[in-house]
C-alpha cells in the first residue's frame, strides 16, 4: 500500500501553534528565549532560486481545486494522491524522506492522471506546481 498520511502542512501547523504559544507565553525561568528567525528556516527563498515561482492566479483552475482539496484533507480523486514524493529527480531542495507529498492536478480530456501535479512540502504554503511530470517545478506564490 502507498504511504498515505495526513498532509505534512497539518502536522507542521500543530508544531507552529506550539511554538507561537511558547513565544506568546514569554520566557520560562531558567530558559533562553528563541528569536523567530532561530525557530523557522526560510526554505521558500531557497526553493524560488532553485525552481522558480508561479503566481497562484496564473495556475489552471484545476490546480486551485487540488490545493483546496489538500487544505481540506480530501477526499482526493486518485488513490495515489497524498503519497510520499521521493524527489528522485533532485529538482526540489533535498529533504528527508516523507517531507514531500504529491497530488494530481486533473487534466481535462486526459485518459490518465496526466502530467500535472502539486507537490507539498512540510512548511505552510510550500506548494510546488509541475505541468510536465517532474521535469520542472514552480513554487506557488500565494501573494499574486
Amino acid at each position: 500500500m502507498a504511504d498515505m498520511t495526513i498532509p505534512p502542512r497539518f502536522q507542521a501547523l500543530g508544531a507552529a501553534v506550539a511554538v507561537a504559544a511558547a513565544l506568546l507565553a514569554g520566557p520560562v525561568a531558567g530558559t533562553a528565549s528563541a528569536t523567530p528567525t532561530a525557530v523557522t528556516a526560510d526554505a521558500a527563498s531557497v526553493s524560488v532560486q532553485s525552481v522558480g515561482s508561479v503566481c497562484y492566479s496564473a495556475l489552471p483552475s484545476q490546480a486551485h481545486d487540488t490545493l483546496n482539496l489538500i487544505d481540506r484533507g480530501g477526499p482526493f480523486p486518485y488513490s495515489q494522491d497524498g503519497v510520499v514524493f521521493q524527489n528522485r529527480e533532485g529538482v526540489l531542495p533535498q529533504q528527508g524522506s516523507g517531507y514531500y507529498h504529491e497530488y494530481t492536478v486533473i487534466t481535462p480530456g486526459a485518459p490518465t492522471r496526466g502530467t500535472r501535479r502539486i507537490i507539498t512540502g512540510e512548511k505552510s504554503q510550500e506548494d510546488y506546481y509541475t505541468a510536465d511530470h517532474y521535469a520542472t517545478f514552480r513554487l506557488v506564490d500565494f501573494g499574486c
